[in-house]
């Protein structure tokens, strides 16, 4: 506020004191000092916006879209916000904003509905884990592989392939007696396996999809991605629960969701981008042998070895000698650029994954207050409803990207990994006083956890050049299943030990679950 302003208001004052004015000094003031109401809020958030620039700058995209303006009406404000809202989306697509929407909620929402199906398909005396790893190795094993070879087979052919592996999967699991003998768990667990696999399959196909299109095809896809969490669990409560239909129809119901993916891709989603693209290049722009043999034919020596058998071929060399080395370089080159994505953006997303899952599977089980002073009347009730918490924030957060960016990956990992030590520590020595502080911190880590997903992505589709970025996207898909693989162990480890840690000093609520 200047200083002829703040003289402005101090004569105003005086003068309704002293009651030389009357009314007209007093609507004089208030006028003023709405005037240096909105003076105020300008400086807050202007210095709200350089505190944030100072310490990071992750949040730059809002100072650089200039919310900082305000108006002088609430109607003009809220036509100005709509005006930037419409800016913000100038561009969408519509089409390719629902289709992939539909392709992360679809492609997700399987991994969720088993989870939440854990009880039901192995029974209380196998341990949940069993199931999480099932849902999650053999998805984490396609990441880690598939990316080096997938982009031989093309969109079309492969996403109808993995819709149906899905939902074979699922009908396995749902075609399968519903005795929990060993061997009906063993072909449920197949199912389960299978489901997984395609469903990685999906996510990296996916994301490597979104290259073709513009940025809000990622938005979408994140967004879809949050929501399939809410929709899993909350659709395999109305079914079983509300509607009342039995674990087995249930299941088979969920096992046609992947025919939305595929009519989503031939019947939704514009073709017109994808057939360009593919028209004037092969996927992840393939190295010509030639150009390579020149360029890093010494290079190429000194990694194989005297003895190799994959030298450079010779002019005479066979058609199929030539296509063994061709591909030998292009594995090389995808080794190249997974070594550029490992720091950068597969440590952080690796980071998160692992903290956010452990405290998930393994910490939240054990962070139980007496059930007076909650809101629950069961032990059960708390963990369903911390999940149900930390699907919201991951919804929320994956779905800001159109408003919201964060370019530095490892503060939020950091955070989250934070997070992981203070829940670990209350459940140790009960310094929270109240589980609606608990929500708020499992809230945070589901914001975290989200924000992490979706701007390791954004940050590669801007910064990685257009030749590296398809591969790059599906290649980083590996770090999300690999922390929740290394967090499915550690979690089986976490909870038995925090319990019995609680049962020996006196707070055994979590041995009370069972009851």
């Amino acid at each position: 506020m200047g200083p002829q302003r703040m003289e402005r208001v101090q004569e105003l004052v005086t003068r309704a004191v002293e009651g030389r004015t009357g009314m007209s000094a007093l609507g004089a003031v208030v006028a003023a000092g709405a005037s240096c109401a909105q003076d105020l809020a300008r400086a807050v958030v202007t210095v709200v916006a350089a505190a944030i620039d100072v310490f990071g700058g992750p949040w730059r995209c809002f100072r650089r879209q200039r919310w900082m303006s305000w108006s002088s009406s609430p109607a003009s404000s809220i036509s100005i916000y709509n005006a930037r809202l419409r800016a913000i989306f100038a561009g969408a697509d519509p089409y390719v904003c629902a289709a992939f929407w539909l392709f992360g909620s679809v492609n997700n929402i399987l991994y969720i509905v088993i989870l939440a199906a854990a009880l039901d398909l192995v029974g209380p005396a196998v341990p949940k884990g069993i199931v999480l790893l099932a849902d999650i190795i053999p998805g984490f094993i396609v990441k880690l592989i598939a990316p080096y070879f997938i982009h031989v087979v093309p969109y079309r052919s492969r996403i109808p392939a993995f819709a149906a592996g899905s939902c074979c999967g699922m009908l396995l699991i749902a075609l399968t007696p519903g005795s929990k003998s060993a061997g009906a768990i063993a072909v449920k667990m197949v199912g389960v396996g299978l489901a997984s696999a395609c469903s990685g399959g999906g996510e990296l196909s996916f994301l490597g999809l979104t290259n073709y299109y513009d940025q809000f095809s990622l938005a979408a896809w994140s967004s879809g991605t949050g929501a399939a969490g809410l929709l899993g669990a909350g659709l395999y409560v109305l079914a079983t629960t509300v509607i009342g239909l039995s674990i087995r129809t249930s299941l088979l119901a969920f096992s046609l969701l992947p025919a939305i993916m595929v009519g989503s891709f031939f019947l939704v989603l514009p073709q017109g981008p994808l057939r360009r693209s593919t028209g004037s290049q092969t996927s992840y722009q393939r190295v010509e042998v030639d150009e390579e043999e020149e360029e890093n034919d010494d290079h190429s020596e000194h990694l194989l070895g005297s003895d190799s058998l994959l030298r450079a071929p010779t002019a005479t060399g066979t058609k199929s000698q030539r296509h063994l080395y061709s591909v030998w370089i292009s594995f090389k080159h995808n080794l190249a650029r997974s070594r550029n994505l490992f720091w950068p953006y597969m440590v952080p997303l690796l980071l998160v994954y692992i903290s956010e899952y452990t405290i998930n599977q393994g910490v939240a089980p054990t962070l139980l207050f007496p059930l007076k002073s909650s809101p629950f009347s069961e032990y059960r009730s708390f963990y369903p409803t911390y999940n149900a918490i930390y699907q919201m924030g991951v919804f929320l957060s994956r779905s800001s990207t159109p408003f919201f960016r964060i370019h530095n990956l490892y503060t939020p990992s950091l955070l989250q990994v934070i997070n992981l030590i203070l829940l670990t520590l209350h459940a140790l020595f009960n310094f929270i006083p109240s589980v609606w502080i608990v929500f708020g911190f499992i809230f945070w880590e589901g914001l975290l956890g989200g924000i992490v997903y979706v701007s390791t992505f954004a940050e590669i589709t801007d910064n990685v050049p257009q030749k590296d970025r398809e591969f790059s996207l599906t290649a980083t898909t590996v770090s999300d299943s690999g922390g929740i693989c290394i967090a499915g162990f550690l979690s089986m480890a976490f909870e038995v030990w925090l319990c019995n840690w609680q049962a020996r000093h006196g707070r055994g609520y979590c041995k009370k679950v069972l009851v």
